[in-house]
């Protein structure tokens, strides 16, 4: 799968998602991520890309004509490597969008190349928008200072679901939220720690009385944390 984010700092972003499994999950070949600045596409000697707003107000906004050249560059781009029929999808990082969730990663991770608009100040010029129309994502109901992180946490999420970056389907199936709870109460080496030991069952070889364990356990961490899960 391939990401392609529209970025005023490329170097946040490819230095993020360059470690850990993410940036593995490159080197072997499952996923790849190309960041393109934004500030490439500006129209001036000094690659300015933002401008006051129109009807006064605090802040900058980032102005239509290099977002939209910056996305036509960079679908063209996709186009020639991967082909024209392949499935791509457009998505602008905003706190105005719906909030991520597990299912949306699910159903994203199903597309060739998602091309992520990181916005910047105020925002985008609405223009811009209208013209390109992504869908609108958020990660929460408060304000960062860009899109970046967003952007980042979003091909973190969808990326560890496609073949090969992950150890096992078992991986991401099984765990927190994926499963519809919380995972259960996990532990490792050494046995006993500051008087408090493992559970028995983990270590009687049982299985079956291992995996009972964990629905009860996972169901009572969902309970106590976040009942809404149950819920739903």
């Amino acid at each position: 799968m391939r990401f392609d984010i529209m970025t005023l700092f490329p170097e946040l972003v490819l230095g993020v998602l360059g470690e850990s499994i993410i940036g593995r999950a490159q080197k072997a070949g499952h996923v790849s991520v190309h960041a393109h600045n934004i500030r490439d596409f500006a129209n001036n000697k000094h690659r300015k890309v933002d401008d006051t707003v129109y009807g006064g107000g605090f802040g900058m906004l980032m102005m239509a004509p290099p977002v939209c050249d910056c996305y036509e560059f960079v679908k063209n781009q996709v186009e020639q490597e991967l082909g024209t029929e392949i499935k791509s999808k457009a998505i602008y990082m905003s706190p105005q969008g719906a909030v991520l969730t597990q299912k949306k990663a699910e159903e994203l991770a199903q597309y060739d190349n998602l091309i992520i608009i990181c916005g910047h100040y105020e925002g985008i010029d609405t223009r811009a928008l209208e013209e390109i129309q992504p869908e609108e994502i958020s990660i929460g109901d408060y304000v960062l200072t860009g899109g970046e992180l967003p952007a980042c946490i979003l091909v973190d999420c969808i990326s560890r679901l496609k073949d090969g970056v992950l150890s096992d389907k078992a991986c991401y199936e099984e765990e927190s939220i994926s499963s519809g709870l919380l995972e259960y109460p996990q532990y490792t080496r050494p046995y006993e720690f500051h008087g408090k030991k493992v559970p028995d069952v983990l270590i009687s070889g049982n299985h079956a009385e291992i995996d009972k364990w964990r629905r009860e356990q996972a169901l009572r961490v969902t309970r106590e944390k976040r009942p809404d899960l149950l819920e739903k």
